[in-house]
């Protein structure tokens, strides 16, 4: 089913993805604190998710040694 090593890296990428965006690393988030004058909770959700999606974009363009 995931044969390539490109589609082993997006599931891998997608478990990174789910557990950094659950309750249990979140809650490291959930405090009172700002960075550069923004609450950090939305901050490290939009990071995370933006260094996601780059990180999804970079495996997908990569060449697949089994693709061939």
């Amino acid at each position: 089913m995931f044969r390539g090593l490109r589609a082993q890296r997006l599931l891998a990428l997608f478990a990174l993805g789910w557990a950094l965006l659950n309750f249990p690393l979140l809650g490291l988030w959930d405090h009172g604190g700002t960075l550069f004058g923004l609450p950090l909770l939305p901050t490290a959700l939009f990071v995370g998710w933006g260094v996601l999606i780059a990180l999804a974009g970079w495996f997908a363009e990569q060449d697949d040694p089994a693709d061939d």
